[in-house]
């Protein structure tokens, strides 16, 4: 009996031991997540394998295990920049990122985990300067917003493109200028909206006006023709046709036909 304890302390220690290096093997990569395996003993960081996907995996406990998110991030900047004509304009951008899983142990051996600070974020910086220097404070404040946020995504892609980074879409959220830019601009608009009404009620006021004379014209024309065709026979004979419809009437009593001189009265009576 005395001997027993003697004989369990290896049992023990192996399995101690046996737990101890277990906990250091076992390595949970989460949802979403990825793992990059650094091999102490072969050659370091893993690049020509694919990287460790989610679940539950058990790696040599001299070797370790880079947990990356994997999933589509977002990241928020502000940034001061300069316009065309060196005004100070504050932009609110955000930017949608994720790692290249298929290079993701190239990503860490070149760059790193911190490869936000590293890449992305002095790219957008650079990207935006570039992009917003090329416009007026007018431009970027009315009409130019979405060519500045497809200009400043396109510069950012194509570096980061070649660093194993997925850029999806920048978003330029807001353009602050300086009050007294923004003020002068906005009064500038309005006056140009109001100009462009005023063009407009002249426009159509011109217009009615030259239908108003055509169709006067067109009266005019109708009336010289009518007044032409008409000789003093073809007065007569409707004159007596309007005097032969008075004189069916029941009301009627005597009707005169004639005109001037020449006319010959005839008297038509009801009884």
């Amino acid at each position: 009996m005395e001997k027993l304890p003697k004989i369990a302390l290896p049992f023990v220690i192996s399995a101690i031991v046996l737990l101890i290096l277990l906990a250091k093997s076992a390595v949970t990569v989460g949802s979403g997540q990825a793992g990059v395996l650094y091999k102490t003993f072969g050659g370091g960081v893993v690049t020509d394998e694919a990287p460790l996907g989610e679940g539950f995996h058990i790696v040599a406990p001299w070797n370790k295990v880079y947990i990356y998110e994997v999933r589509r991030q977002e990241i928020f900047e502000k940034m001061k920049v300069l316009s065309s004509n060196g005004l100070d304009i504050q932009l609110d951008a955000s930017a949608w990122y994720k790692p290249d899983y298929a290079n993701l142990g190239k990503l860490h051996q070149e760059i790193g985990e911190s490869y936000l600070q590293r890449i992305i974020l002095p790219t957008i910086r650079s990207a935006a300067r570039s992009v917003v220097g090329r416009y007026t404070p007018e431009q970027l404040y009315s009409s130019k917003r979405d060519a500045i946020q497809r200009e400043i995504f396109e510069e950012t892609k194509k570096i980061v493109d070649d660093q194993y980074i997925v850029l999806d879409e920048i978003l330029v959220r807001d353009v602050t200028l300086p009050p007294t830019i923004k003020e002068a601009i906005e009064r500038k608009l309005k006056q140009e909206q109001e100009s462009l009404e005023y063009e407009f009620r002249l426009v159509t006021a011109q217009k009615e006006a030259e239908r108003q004379r055509i169709e006067a014209q067109g009266k005019a024309d109708a009336n010289k023709i009518l007044s032409a065709s008409l000789t003093d026979k073809i007065l007569q004979d409707k004159g007596i046709e309007a005097t032969i419809k008075l004189a069916e009437s029941p009301n009627s009593k005597v009707v005169v036909i004639g005109s001037g001189d020449t006319g010959m009265p005839i008297i038509l009576g009801n009884q």
